[in-house]
C-alpha cells in the first residue's frame, strides 16, 4: 500500500458563513493530497499528460464526520490500496485535524484515458513500476 500526508491551511477563502469549510472544498483538498501523492511517486499529471495520459475523474466519494474551520492546519493522508489492474485507479483520503481527529474521508476513482483517442487505456507500465515497490 502507497500512503501520502500532506498538510495544508484552511484559508479564509473557503469557509462559509459559519466558519466552517464549504463542503465542495474537501474535493480540492483531495486533488492536491492526489496530486502530490502521484509527485511523491516521480511522477507528475504535467508528466502524464507530456506522454498523452489523461486522467480524469470518475467517481467521487465524501463522507463528512467533524467540520474543519479557518486557519486549521489538516493533513490530507492520501492512499493507493492496489495496484492499478486495467484502466481506473481507486485514491482513498482521511483528512485530519492537528489534534489528529478524523475529519472526512472519501475516495475516488480515475481513468487513464488517451489523450488522442479519448478511450479508456491500461495504466502505463512506468506508472506501474513506480508503484510496485509498495506493494511486494
Amino acid at each position: 500500500m502507497f500512503v501520502h500526508k500532506k498538510k495544508i491551511r484552511v484559508r479564509y477563502g473557503e469557509t462559509d458563513k459559519m466558519g466552517y469549510v464549504y463542503y465542495g472544498n474537501y474535493a480540492l483538498y483531495f486533488e492536491e493530497g492526489r496530486t502530490e501523492a502521484i509527485r511523491d511517486l516521480g511522477v507528475s499529471y504535467k508528466s502524464l499528460e507530456e506522454k498523452g495520459v489523461l486522467l480524469p475523474v470518475t467517481t467521487l466519494n465524501t463522507k463528512f464526520l467533524k467540520p474543519a474551520y479557518y486557519d486549521d492546519l489538516l493533513t490530507i493522508e492520501t492512499s493507493i490500496n492496489e495496484i492499478p489492474a486495467g484502466v481506473r485507479i481507486h485514491f482513498y483520503y482521511k483528512i485530519f485535524n492537528e489534534n489528529e481527529e478524523l475529519l472526512c474521508t472519501g475516495n475516488t476513482t480515475l481513468a487513464f484515458i488517451d489523450e488522442k483517442t479519448n478511450k479508456p487505456l491500461k495504466a502505463p507500465d512506468f506508472f506501474l513500476l513506480k508503484l510496485k515497490p509498495f506493494f511486494d
